[in-house]
């Protein structure tokens, strides 16, 4: 004997058994009918039953309880997201119509009953709803292959960055949960910053490349066990400014949201609310609230996690020291979302934060979808699909590999965009075991080589990476192999799909060398930074050491005031126009840097009087930006039989740049033996700063 389905359940709640009956006898033959003789009868049997009704027919005018009362507990208990209603009445007041909507009902049907119009309304309301859920269904398959993909970009990223430094990886990872959690709390406790679910989703991203420039720091500075000294310190934090630069130099992507909240917290992440950090000493809210949150992020994961030079402390010690300002001043806001998500943190850590954070998502995505309107549900879907797909290509182009993914039922393989146009393919290419291009590209046996491949991993070890021979481009050449399979739940498992990338080795090494080349250049001026006076300027003094040279150190004057009565973008401008007062008054074979926030230097290679070069130079340097009137001081030391390297004399001329700031202001000293006295102030003062 065939077995019946189940059918769909409907709630009559109505006070009049009349109506009941007659809306019964409507929908009977259809529906399995349950009745309610008022509101408080209905909510009892809502809150025993309330995954069995497919629908509630709500009168409003009832004993008791209500249908305004019924809608109001149903909103209370969630019930109303997944459960239609439709109300029936008499009423036909357009304020009782007004407030059943905004309570959350469905559709509205006048009494006297039509048969027809009560039977296409209840068809149309349920058929809606199953689409709706069918919907949320495919959003969610949707989103957990984005999710899948995103997270394989995100263990790209943290092996980029762990490849420079083995502390990043997990770290990258966890400052991102933190970020989320941090800005969810904070999005609730005041409107001060403005905090969409988009630009809470856009920074916790972002974070992710909070540490990229660490890829232009020496691995000695990177991973020393000891404490650094006052240089290599000075250069760690250089990385700050190498990130943004990488960022700022995508042309292409300049402007999106993304982009740019990953520049500022890559600029300003080490920054402090109290203006003790670096790069620029920014204060309280001239720090994006992205960098902030990033901040404190950092710092916290940085002290519950183990490093080279240091054990790992607990989560209780670490909110301990971030709270008492141990690791510098935060906002009082964040330290209260931090003390309040604490043990949130604690144990979101604890687990697998990439799986966490991908579930996470998608019940976000689908809560939204779920509060949305149904005729807006498709539209949202797109941009939330249209979303992922951004993150994703921006990851793609970022890192410049050819990226794939291949579904196995459907036998397709889909490549990045850069990874088609590097091959000279489509994006999606439809059997590609009998390609002719593919063939060509990656050699007749490429198909059962990483079919040998796939057969190494497992649903337990999905991951596979290996250094194999490829022929691309008309050249074999060998190339690093890196992918994750995924397996269907089946009781025998089966590979259902696999993501990956293939790098070439020799690019691998390429890209770090142009990244590395990249990071002597400051940003803000195109300058030379402190790592190209020690790449470039030291070997001037090497190649040719029989010239005389002169090493001019100076900053502007009363810059602090700049940024505290013009803000940060003036302060900008004056440091641009400086540095380009400095190109034009220098020679082109002299040597101009920007070595800290307004402090430059110069290196003379000179044969003429070095002071007349020095008084034209210093002349050239001061004048006004807009209203401003900017003045600098400025210490010089010569090359003499005892003074012959390039550090002898940056110390040197450093000495003379404090002899002048002390003589008063816009002027400049040289650097004579009178001044050695003043060598200890210096250096002492500059240890205290640190």
């Amino acid at each position: 004997m065939q077995k019946k389905h189940a059918r769909e359940r409907i709630l009559i709640v109505d006070d009049s058994e009349m109506n009941r009956s007659i809306l019964a006898d409507m929908l009977a033959d259809e529906f399995d009918v349950t009745e309610a003789e008022d509101g408080e009868v209905a909510i009892d049997i809502l809150g025993r039953e309330k995954d069995a009704f497919t629908l509630v027919l709500l009168d409003i005018v009832m004993p008791k309880k209500d249908g305004f009362d019924v809608l109001t507990e149903m909103n209370r208990s969630h019930l109303i997201e997944d459960l239609p209603v439709i109300m029936v009445s008499a009423e036909t007041a357009s304020a009782q119509i007004e407030r059943a909507y905004e309570l959350g009902a469905t559709d509205f049907i006048m009494r006297p009953f039509d048969a027809s119009i009560v039977h296409r309304r209840v068809l149309n309301t349920i058929f809606l709803y199953a689409k709706q859920r069918k919907l949320i269904g495919i959003i969610e398959a949707q989103l957990n292959e984005k999710e899948q993909n995103k997270s394989m970009m995100l263990d790209i990223l943290s092996h980029i960055v762990e490849f420079r430094n083995g502390e990043s990886g997990p770290h990258i990872l966890h400052v991102r949960i933190i970020t989320d959690l941090l800005l969810r709390n904070l999005s609730r406790k005041t409107d001060r910053y403005p905090l969409s679910e988009t630009e809470i989703s856009v920074i916790s991203m972002a974070s992710t490349l909070h540490d990229i420039g660490k890829i232009g720091i020496d691995d000695k500075i990177l991973n020393k066990p000891g404490k650094l000294t006052a240089e290599e310190y000075a250069i760690m934090k250089t990385h700050s400014m190498i990130g943004a630069k990488m960022l700022s130099g995508l042309s292409m992507h300049r402007d999106n949201p993304l982009v740019l909240r990953a520049y500022e917290i890559c600029r300003w992440h080490h920054e402090r609310w109290d203006g003790g950090g670096y790069p620029e000493g920014l204060m309280g809210d001239d720090i994006p609230i992205s960098a902030q949150v990033v901040s404190i992020a950092d710092a916290y994961d940085a002290l519950v996690s183990p490093r080279v030079y240091k054990p790992a402390l607990s989560h209780e010690e670490a909110k301990e020291m971030i709270l008492s300002g141990k690791c510098g001043a935060f906002n009082p806001l964040l330290l209260e979302c931090l003390s309040e998500e604490f043990e949130h943190i604690r144990d979101s850590l604890s687990q697998d934060v990439t799986v966490l954070e991908s579930k996470r998502e998608i019940k976000n995505y689908a809560d939204a979808a779920r509060h949305a309107k149904t005729a807006n549900a498709s539209e949202r879907t797109l941009k939330l699909l249209d979303y992922e797909r951004m993150k994703f290509n921006f990851y793609a182009e970022l890192t410049e590999e050819i990226q794939f993914e291949y579904n196995v039922e459907d036998n397709i393989l889909k490549l990045s965009p850069w990874g088609a146009k590097k091959l000279g393919m489509e994006e999606e290419v439809a059997n590609p075991a009998g390609d002719p291009r593919l063939q060509m590209q990656l050699g007749l046996g490429w198909q059962q080589q990483f079919r040998s491949y796939f057969r190494k991993t497992s649903p337990d070890k999905p991951d596979f990476r290996q250094e194999c021979m490829l022929r691309i481009g008309g050249e074999s050449r060998w190339y690093n192999l890196i992918f994750r399979t995924f397996w269907t739940d089946d009781p025998k498992p089966t590979i259902e799909s696999a993501i990956g990338k293939v790098v070439d080795v020799h690019d691998t090494h390429v890209a770090i060398k142009e990244l590395k080349e990249r990071s002597i250049r400051d940003p803000l001026t195109g300058l030379l930074n402190r790592d190209g006076v020690s790449e470039e300027l030291a070997q001037k003094f090497s190649h040719f050491p029989q010239r005389k040279y002169a090493v001019a150190v100076l900053d502007i004057d009363s810059f602090k005031n700049v940024n505290d009565l013009y803000g940060h973008l003036f302060g900008d401008k004056v440091l641009r126009e400086v540095a380009e007062r400095l190109v034009h008054s220098t020679r082109v074979h002299d040597m101009c840097a920007r070595i800290g926030g307004d402090e430059f230097l110069i290196i003379f290679d000179y044969d003429a009087d070095i002071h007349v070069i020095i008084a034209r130079v210093f002349k050239a340097l001061c004048g006004k930006v807009d209203d401003f009137e900017v003045t600098v001081s400025m210490g010089v030391a010569e090359m003499t039989e005892k003074t012959q390297t390039y550090a002898e004399l940056f110390h040197k001329a450093d000495i003379a740049l404090y002899a002048s700031k002390k003589a008063g202001k816009a002027n400049y000293h040289f650097y004579d033996d009178s001044m050695g006295d003043e060598v200890a102030d210096v250096v002492d003062g500059r240890e205290e700063e640190e």
